[in-house]
Parts: C-alpha cells; sequence; structure tokens
C-alpha cells in the first residue's frame, strides 16, 4: 500500500492507495509542520490516529508533502517519525509546493500556494527553483490565510474596521483580549489560529473594507513573490492551490490583469490531483 499524505499547518490529508481497482482510503488529522510543532506533537498526531494505526503494518510507501519540510532537518525529522511508525515502509519527505506542483502540471510552470501560509515556486518540469527565502508566518506570507487574520484583528483593535462590521466580527470570534493574546503568544499554532478566520473574511468579500484588504493583500503576493519570475512568466503559465486562493480567485485575477499577468488554473486541494499520479502508475518512478 501507498500512503500519501499533503500537510498545511492547519490539517493534513491522507490517502491510502491499494491499486487501481479500489478506491483510496481518505483520511485527514491536524496538520504537521515541524517548524512549529515538537516531535513528541507530531508523533502524537500520528499514533493517536486510529485509520493511520489500523494500516501502519501493511503500508510499504509514505511519500509527505508537508509545509515546514523545506529544510533537511525539518525533512529528517518528519521522516524519522514516519519510519518508526509505518515499520514496512520506506518514507520520503518533501515540501508542499512539490504537491502543489504534481497538482497543477507536469510541464514547467510558476506555482504558488495561499492557504494558512503562502509559497511561490518556478517548476522546471523536473525540479522546483524558489528565487526568495521562505521567513513564515512572522516575517511573510503575503495573500495568506494567517496574513488576512493579522489585518482582521488589527482592523478590529485599532477601529478601523467599519462599526457593523466590526460587530458582526465580535459576534463570530471570542475576541476577548486575554483570550486572543493566549492563543497569538501561548498556543504552538498561532498561524493556524490567525487563518482561521479567514472564513468571515471571504463571507463579507463584497463589503468595500474587506474588497479592499483582499486586494491589496493579493497585490502585495503577487508584487513580493510572483514578480520574482516575470522573465519565466514570459514562457510559462501560473498556477495558484490551496483555499484561500480558490476562494480569492476573483481578487487574484484582478490584480494580476494589473501587471499583464493571467492565472491558467486554481486547485482548491490538491488531493484529488495526486491521486491521478498514482492511477498512472508514474509515482515511484517520479520519486525515485
Amino acid at each position: 500500500m501507498v500512503l500519501i499524505a499533503d500537510s498545511g499547518s492547519t490539517k493534513c490529508d491522507w490517502i491510502l492507495y491499494e491499486n487501481r481497482e479500489k478506491q483510496p482510503l481518505r483520511i485527514r488529522t491536524k496538520g504537521l509542520n515541524p517548524t512549529i510543532l515538537s516531535k513528541k506533537a507530531l508523533q502524537k498526531i500520528i499514533t493517536e490516529n486510529s485509520k493511520l494505526a489500523a494500516y501502519k503494518d501493511e503500508v510499504t510507501f509514505v511519500c509527505f508533502f508537508g509545509a515546514g519540510c523545506g529544510t533537511e532537518k525539518n525533512q529528517g525529522k518528519v521522516a524519522h517519525i514516519l519510519n518508526t511508525f509505518f515499520a514496512n515502509a520506506k518514507s520520503i519527505v518533501r515540501e508542499d509546493i512539490m504537491a502543489a506542483v504534481w497538482a497543477t502540471t507536469n510541464e514547467p510552470a510558476v506555482v504558488c500556494i495561499l492557504g494558512t501560509g503562502s509559497n511561490c515556486c518556478y517548476f522546471d518540469g523536473k525540479t522546483t527553483h524558489t528565487k526568495i527565502p521562505s521567513l513564515g508566518y512572522i516575517v511573510m506570507d503575503e495573500g495568506s490565510g494567517n496574513y488576512f487574520g493579522k489585518k482582521l484583528l488589527q482592523g478590529y483593535y485599532y477601529k478601523k474596521m467599519p462599526e457593523e462590521l466590526r460587530l458582526s466580527f465580535g459576534a463570530a470570534f471570542n475576541l476577548k483580549e486575554k483570550k486572543v493574546i493566549d492563543k497569538l503568544y501561548k498556543s504552538a499554532t498561532p498561524n493556524k489560529y490567525l487563518a482561521e478566520f479567514a472564513k468571515f473574511m471571504f463571507e463579507n468579500e463584497e463589503h468595500p473594507y474587506i474588497a479592499k484588504l483582499l486586494a491589496k493583500g493579493m497585490g502585495k503576493f503577487i508584487e513580493n513573490h510572483i514578480l520574482q519570475y516575470r522573465d519565466e512568466l514570459k514562457k510559462v503559465p501560473l498556477h495558484f492551490v490551496g483555499s484561500i486562493a480558490y476562494h480569492g480567485r476573483d481578487f487574484i485575477n484582478n490584480e494580476l490583469a494589473k501587471k499583464g499577468l493571467l492565472a491558467t488554473s486554481f486547485v482548491r486541494r490538491p488531493m484529488e490531483n495526486l491521486i491521478h499520479h498514482l492511477r498512472e502508475d508514474n509515482f515511484h518512478v517520479e520519486l525515485n
């Protein structure tokens, strides 16, 4: 059996695949980001899932695509946990951007992730290339769920958010000061907490304040990340993956048009296309 995982900071989707004739088994756990979670926390998420435990001895190959897995250290950290739990399997760990690539193209392209966090790369048909480092949710991540969460909280507490929207936002979430501070500074996953506010944003995207916020955030992502690949984009298409990208595609397209650019596709969840890779029997070949 092959087990493939696509993990962000918020959630991790697992697919257990045996062959073409059988429907893959879908499993969801909390996100496993080795940058923000300890080894113990990562182990707990995996070992306490009953479905993963039920098949752990039958799995022969694990491919884990994850946020925070861009360094050898973090890849090794996750691989060790997987190899220990799935004792009969070979495990390979790659950064989540590779899953985004496979979900959108087999040809050269610029591929972006906009989910809890954000990322962007150039895929030459074989490997990915990034022109700027990903410094995570504190410094970068423009256009991501946690980026917009910060902006919503700032607008609420600075009282720059229109009053009717501020009342609605306050009613939708527990925004007591102590609660927010604890979530931001005592939680292991503050980026996940911030990204939870994105739902409110898209529920109110027609409000001028929210529309302006979305347009500005998407514009910053384009300016700071996508335009790093302006030369490549003269020759290759542009793809987007992730829930924020999918729900915010109209705003992205509007901001891209201002730069003379066009998005080729928006994929909400990459797992369906990764399953297609499995069914085409080229999964192992591409990883080895």
